[in-house]
């Protein structure tokens, strides 16, 4: 028998799919990735074994999640179109690198995965495994005619799962699917796939209404050194959150949740071609993001500053996309890296239904000079100089004039 490690989550799809590849007479190695996921992974991985896998591997890649790709797309700024923080396709390339390390281990090159056929996940787990095992197999149910013509959708599977006796939680009922980590939730499909439909207020799992939040205002302080966030501080309590990525990261998660923050609802283009409509739930990464970018305003020089705001659209495209494994994504991730040395500094926020709104901020490496851009003060500069500068600009605006008409 040969063997295929699948990317399991002990949901109806991969559950399904198991009991299919060992119809299929495969040997099913089963990994479960921890990436912040709310979830027994115990009982995940006994569901599994009971199915028939033949072993079950259990990956904690919380710590490395959060340290090699969340943080580094924050380093980035990358939003993808302007509102998506990419919680999902940032998970993707980890779990299928780790998944690609267990077929080696397991002298495999088959490798299995349940997204679907009409998404995005089927290009990001793809991509990343022909990326880092050229000669792999890939194993994907919902683009195999054998498997498409035995289950044509959810009421198939369900079907599939009592007659096989496959315990599982979905019913034709259950009106969206839902995809958690410690960066975000996601939520699509069912009744959300219409986009004039509102979300109901119940489905949210980590964040406030705004009118259930807090009436006072939370007062925090988030430290960072070279781009990456290293301590935030409750003002108001004054504890300190430091010993890890994962502490601060669960931390803003759970505060800035109560405060509502981090909802997005957006019909996005994805790489296949379509439009669909996603809701995400991000609140500690709302808060970074902003706190970052905002840090970055003090102390980046103007044209590394704007050079960066070019590059930032695609960059989140090729996370986006799949491609966190790509030469393009390493040569530009080198310059963002070198971009921020200098991006060290304390930005202060006020967290209060729904918002986050940056007060104040201070830095050691802070290009702002008090003195030059005061309206009140002369200081080291002669605005005489002004009148040279616009002339010298507007010189071939001067010159162009019959062209333009």
């Amino acid at each position: 028998m040969e063997k295929v490690i699948l990317a399991y989550s002990g949901g109806l799809d991969t559950s399904v799919i198991l009991k299919w590849l060992i119809e299929k007479k495969f040997e099913v190695i089963c990994f479960l990735a921890d990436v912040g996921q709310k979830e027994d992974m115990q009982a995940v991985k006994q569901k599994a074994l009971n199915l028939g896998a033949s072993q079950v591997y259990i990956e904690d890649l919380r710590q490395e999640f959060v340290e090699q790709y969340v943080f580094q797309a924050l380093k980035a700024n990358a939003t993808y179109e302007g509102r998506y923080l990419l919680g999902t396709a940032l998970a993707r390339p980890l779990i299928a690198k780790k998944q690609i390390e267990i077929a080696r281990q397991e002298n495999t090159s088959i490798v299995a995965h349940g997204a679907t056929g009409k998404g995005n996940d089927q290009v990001r787990f793809e991509i990343a495994y022909l990326s880092l095992m050229p000669e792999a197999t890939i194993i994907s149910p919902w683009k195999d005619l054998t498997f498409l013509k035995q289950f044509k959708g959810r009421t198939d599977m369900i079907a599939y799962a009592e007659q096989h006796g496959i315990p599982i939680t979905s019913t034709l009922q259950k009106p969206y699917s839902m995809d958690e980590n410690l960066l975000h939730t996601s939520y699509e499909g069912g009744i959300l796939e219409n986009p004039f439909q509102e979300a109901p207020e119940n489905m949210f799992q980590h964040t406030m209404a705004a009118a259930a939040t807090p009436n006072e205002a939370a007062y925090i302080m988030i430290e960072f050194a070279k781009g990456v966030p290293i301590a935030v501080t409750n003002l108001a309590t004054g504890l300190t959150i430091n010993e890890s990525a994962v502490a601060l990261l669960s931390y803003l998660n759970t505060l800035c949740g109560t405060h509502g923050i981090g909802r997005v609802d957006i019909v996005e283009n994805r790489f296949v071609g379509m439009k669909s409509r996603g809701i995400y739930e991000t609140p500690g990464g709302t808060v970074l993001w902003k706190a970052h970018h905002d840090l970055e305003t003090l102390v980046l020089d103007r044209e590394v500053f704007h050079l960066k705001e070019m590059w930032m659209p695609k960059i989140a495209q090729l996370i986006y996309n799949g491609f966190w494994f790509s030469p393009e994504m390493k040569f530009l991730m080198a310059a963002i890296e070198n971009s921020q040395e200098h991006v060290e500094g304390k930005v202060y926020l006020k967290l209060y239904k729904g918002n986050a709104i940056i007060t104040k901020r201070e830095s050691i490496k802070s290009l702002y000079n008090q003195d030059v851009a005061s309206m009140d003060r002369l200081g080291d500069y002669d605005q005489l100089d002004a009148k040279g500068f616009i002339k010298l600009n507007a010189l071939r605006l001067k010159n162009a004039k019959g062209c333009t008409q």
